[in-house]
């Protein structure tokens, strides 16, 4: 039981404290699931990021089950899920009760502004992380600018750019395989 709630905790203090959504969670994520915790490699990690995006749900939650589920099985799912999901639950009913009072405070437009700036820095940093990680060699940096530029272009679901740089994965390793370089 103390192991379920070292996973309800670690992944509440996540939701309770990163700001801007599932993208926002990811350095969070990364530093405590795999540099404090060492539940799982960066490798690792980008294969949840990736997995995450592909099915349905936001990919901080997604990105919790797997890590719950490698840890604990079935119930460290539930328990890392919970964790990642109640902080957010508690902030939004409360912020919902009273937003109407406050929303067009100065202040509040202006800490909301400070927060979209904070969120914006978050999300680059997971991106350099990714980069380090994900992209190793020339096929990859080809692949990252061409899905930039479509994601950039294109209004099309993330998920199909995932799917296309699978199969373009899958095609180039048989492609070196067949040519004896692998």
């Amino acid at each position: 039981m103390k192991e379920l709630l070292t996973l309800f905790v670690s992944f509440a203090r996540i939701g309770a404290f990163t700001f801007g959504g599932g993208y926002a969670m990811l350095p969070m994520i990364q530093q405590e699931i795999v540099d404090r915790r060492g539940w799982a490699t960066e490798e690792e990690v980008l294969d949840y990021y990736a997995i995450g995006q592909c099915t349905p749900g936001v990919i901080a939650v997604n990105t919790a089950t797997f890590v719950g589920y490698k840890q604990h099985g079935f119930w460290g799912g539930i328990f890392a899920t919970a964790g990642v999901v109640v902080p957010s639950v508690v902030i939004i009913t409360i912020i919902a009760a009273f937003i109407k009072n406050f929303a067009e405070l100065e202040a509040v437009r202006h800490a909301f502004a400070g927060i979209r700036v904070a969120v914006a820095v978050l999300v680059v940093n997971a991106v350099i992380k990714l980069w380090k990680t994900g992209v190793k060699d020339a096929f990859g940096v080809v692949l990252f600018l061409v899905v930039f530029a479509l994601s950039v272009t294109l209004d099309l679901s993330p998920v199909y750019y995932v799917v296309a740089a699978i199969v373009l994965g899958i095609l180039v390793m048989r492609a070196k395989r067949a040519g004896g370089k692998a």
